[in-house]
Order: structure tokens, then C-alpha cells, then sequence
């Protein structure tokens, strides 16, 4: 009989259950349940709907259970920086609001009327991203200081849905970081900062790390679903699982996790909070066993995700990815990570308006317009490879691509060529695989996470593109 581990992977387009066990040395894995997800309209703000989303959740649940296939433990892991507020009744203040809402605009000015940009990123290590949680947490004191009033509790995405299960209030150190408010030294939050920004100290959670047991379902959730099991925190910042699945144990390697977001870095044991790392907007998240994810945010796939919803989803990735292929010779590029791609009304216009700005050839086709996108986030990927080795003094030989975007194959090689390094592209699954990794270590299946990586590399495949 084989001992199940669930992850639950939500990311910012979709959510799946899927299921891991261990057979013959190897991690198989089963997808049994997929879920939508987005962000939607409430009044004038972008919200999750996350009383739908946590249904979802349940739904697999009892899925497992129709399978009979009761994984022993579950962790759900998420994007990051998003959160929210509950009162002592453990009810949601104001609206779920999402990192795409333009809810922050002219907050970090907010925030450096209290701290200089410089000395934040000296604190925290963390990159200026204007959706960071520092930032919304300063909207939400300055336009609904009732909120924060009332509020008893912040608890991060992940969190809540492990908190809806369990009952149990918990916040988790790789998610935690991308709040701008963690200290890379102490690995907690940083109250003085916290206290100066006039955040109240008493919403901020003890700090777990990933591997922790939370509890079990609540009472309520277990006679709904009809079993119970054990819920452990995994790396619950989906970036954080990602890593932990790349499969190599040397440090000869940059590594992108590829998806909505494309976070390309390296893993290290210390973080760099130094002028010349916030000067190329480096950041130092947080990892497995206290490790540190030392990356650049990456726009990413959300560009071609885009895309492919605006012709309401008329083809398939792979199908998008040979129509660039064919229009390879179009000359134009955007800058991958302007924040006009962040949340504009139509990406396509959007990418046609950047080439106008900026005196360069329009492109007209779908494929004019993906291989704008992918070559230019080629290019982006060979930058920031120059910057990370700069800033190491070393080079690397290889990329590893994790994540979805590892079988854009058409990406991939233009990585490889762009960057003039092997590229390494898989596990596709790569969160689902770091979310049960981490549960797998606790359970002891694996001895140490150079074991696991050793597994992991066995277990999927992983494909090699020629620089």
C-alpha cells in the first residue's frame, strides 16, 4: 500500500491536487483535481476569490477520498506578498485584494517618507517590487486605517488556507519573506521596522519554516471531507517549492522557475544586502531550511498568457510556440520587465504600443507578437545571468529551468543561445514536486535534500539544449 502526499499548487491562473508517493526509488506523481483561478472585479479593486478557492481545495480533498487514495499529509503553497487581515472572530476585512491592483500606486513613497529605499533593502534584502506587502499593507493603513484597527491577525495566502483547514494561526518563513518586512539575519520580522511603519506588532505571527507540522483538520473540514491527516507547511511560496526540486547538488548551475513569473537565481547559503545587489534589484528570498532564493523577478509567461486569453484561448502553448518559432526573424523586443506589462488592459496593444514607443517594427501576427515575447525574455534571462555572475565573481555552465515554462521548447533554446550556457529544462511539475519533497523529508522518506535531488533527478526528465 503506498503512502500518499498531497500538494496543493495555487498559482495565479489555475490550482491542482496532486498526489506523490514513492515506488522502486522513483517519486510518481498523480494529478486528481484542477481548479481555476484569476483575479476579479470588486467595485474599483482586483480580488481572489478566495471563499471559492478554498471550496476548490475541499472538492480535491473528497476527490482523494473517491480515488481512495488518503494521502497521510497535505501543504498547499501559493505566489507570494498577498495576505489577509481577520478580526478577533477570525472574519476577512475588506476586499481579498490582489498584487495586480493598482492599490499601491504611490506607496513606496509612503514607506521612504519612514525609511530611505536603500537602508529598507539593507534590512530585508528584498527587491523594490511596488506589490511587496510592505507597500499594500501601507495602502490599507492609508485608505482603511479601520482595517488595521480592527484587524487581530495577517496571515499570508497560504497561511489562511492552512489556517481554514486546521483551525491553527501560522506563518510561514519563505512566504513571510516576500512581505519586505522579514530580517535576513534573524530570519523573523523585523518589529523595529515593523513598529516605524506604524504596523501593529500584533498581527505578525510567530515565524515557521518549512517541514513544520501545523495540525490536523479541524473538526468541521474532517467531517466534510470524511478522513483526516496531518498538515505540514511546505516551502508555501510556490518559488521556495520550485527550488527545492531542482535536480542537482552542485552550485554550478542558475536555476529560472518558470511559470506566470519567470524568478531566475541562484541558491545560497547568506544573503547579499549589499548597495550594488539593490542596485540590479536582486532579492534575497527566503528558502528551504533557511536558506536564502537570491533572484530577479522575472515578468514571464504571464505576457503570453495574455496573449493566448485574449484569443480566448484559441491555441495551445506548444501551438503558440511554433507559430514564433516561424516568425523567429522579427526584429523587435520590449523590456520583459517594464511595469507596463504588469497589469495592462490588453497585452497584445500593449506589446504593439511599446515597439511604436520606442521606433520599432510593429508586430501584426500572433507569432510576430509571441516571438517578441519569448526572444526578448531570452534576452532578459542572458542580463540577468551576466549580473548574477558579476556580482559573484564566477561563472556558471548551466541553467536549470523548472516549472511550466520548461517545456516552452522554443524558449529554451533561445535561453541557451542567448545566454551561451546549457540549459537543463524539468521537471515540469517542479512546486507540486518541492511541496511534497518537504513533506517527504519530515516524514524522513528522504535522509537529507541532496538525497531527494538525487531522486528527483532519476524520477523525471529532464531535457538538454545546446548553448
Amino acid at each position: 500500500m503506498a503512502t500518499y502526499y498531497l500538494a496543493v499548487d495555487i498559482g495565479a491562473s489555475s490550482g491542482r491536487h496532486i498526489l506523490g508517493h514513492m515506488e522502486n526509488g522513483k517519486m510518481i506523481l498523480e494529478e486528481v483535481y484542477r481548479f481555476e483561478n484569476g483575479m476579479v472585479k470588486k467595485g474599483d479593486e482586483l480580488c481572489w476569490e478566495f471563499d471559492r478557492l478554498f471550496k476548490e481545495v475541499i472538492n480535491g480533498l473528497k476527490k482523494c477520498k473517491e480515488i481512495g487514495k488518503i494521502p497521510v499529509s497535505m501543504g498547499v503553497d501559493t505566489w507570494g506578498v498577498d495576505f489577509v487581515l481577520l478580526d478577533k472572530d477570525g472574519n476577512v476585512l475588506g476586499n481579498t485584494v490582489g498584487y495586480r491592483d493598482s492599490r499601491t500606486e504611490g506607496m513606496d513613497q509612503e514607506v521612504y517618507k519612514v525609511i530611505s529605499q536603500e537602508e529598507l533593502y539593507e534590512r530585508t534584502g528584498i527587491q523594490k517590487a511596488i506589490y511587496n506587502t510592505i507597500y499594500q499593507l501601507m495602502s490599507v493603513k492609508t485608505k482603511h486605517p479601520e482595517y488595521l484597527e480592527q484587524a487581530e491577525t495577517l496571515l499570508h495566502v497560504p497561511d489562511y488556507f492552512h489556517y481554514l483547514l486546521t483551525g491553527v494561526k501560522s506563518c510561514e518563513y519563505t512566504e513571510a519573506t516576500t512581505s519586505q518586512l522579514v530580517s535576513p539575519v534573524t530570519k523573523d520580522w523585523d518589529f523595529e521596522l515593523i513598529d516605524k511603519l506604524g504596523y501593529p506588532r500584533k498581527i505578525f505571527q510567530k515565524l515557521i519554516m518549512p517541514g513544520t507540522s501545523i495540525g490536523h483538520f479541524s473538526e468541521a473540514v474532517k467531517n466534510e471531507v470524511g478522513f483526516d491527516l496531518e498538515v505540514v507547511a511546505p516551502a508555501t511560496h510556490d518559488t521556495g517549492s520550485a527550488v527545492l526540486a531542482v535536480p542537482a547538488n552542485d552550485d554550478d548551475f542558475i536555476y529560472i522557475s518558470s511559470g506566470t513569473w519567470s524568478l531566475m537565481g541562484l541558491e545560497r547559503e547568506t544573503a547579499d544586502c549589499s548597495k550594488e545587489s539593490c542596485a540590479l534589484n536582486l532579492t534575497n528570498e527566503g528558502g528551504y531550511a533557511g536558506r536564502f532564493r537570491y533572484l530577479k523577478n522575472i515578468m514571464g509567461l504571464w505576457m503570453i498568457q495574455s496573449v493566448r486569453h485574449e484569443i480566448n484561448d484559441k491555441y495551445g502553448f506548444a501551438e503558440i510556440c511554433a507559430m514564433a518559432e516561424d516568425a523567429k526573424d522579427f526584429p523587435s523586443r520590449v523590456d520583459a520587465n517594464d511595469e507596463c506589462f504588469l497589469a495592462p488592459a490588453n497585452m497584445t496593444e500593449e506589446v504593439k504600443d511599446y515597439c511604436r514607443r520606442t521606433g520599432q517594427k510593429v508586430p501584426e501576427t500572433l507569432g510576430e507578437i509571441a516571438t517578441v515575447i519569448y526572444t526578448s525574455l531570452a534576452e532578459c534571462y542572458a542580463k540577468t545571468a551576466k549580473e548574477l555572475e558579476e556580482i559573484t565573481g564566477r561563472t556558471y555552465s548551466r541553467i536549470h529551468v523548472v516549472g511550466g515554462g520548461s517545456n516552452a521548447g522554443y524558449l529554451n533554446e533561445l535561453t541557451a543561445k542567448a545566454t551561451g550556457k546549457e540549459v537543463h529544462a524539468g521537471p515540469g511539475e517542479a512546486t507540486a514536486i518541492g511541496n511534497i519533497t518537504a513533506q517527504m523529508l519530515k516524514a524522513e522518506e528522504f535522509k537529507s535534500i541532496e538525497e531527494a535531488r538525487t531522486v528527483i533527478h532519476e524520477s523525471f526528465n529532464i531535457k538538454i539544449y545546446n548553448a
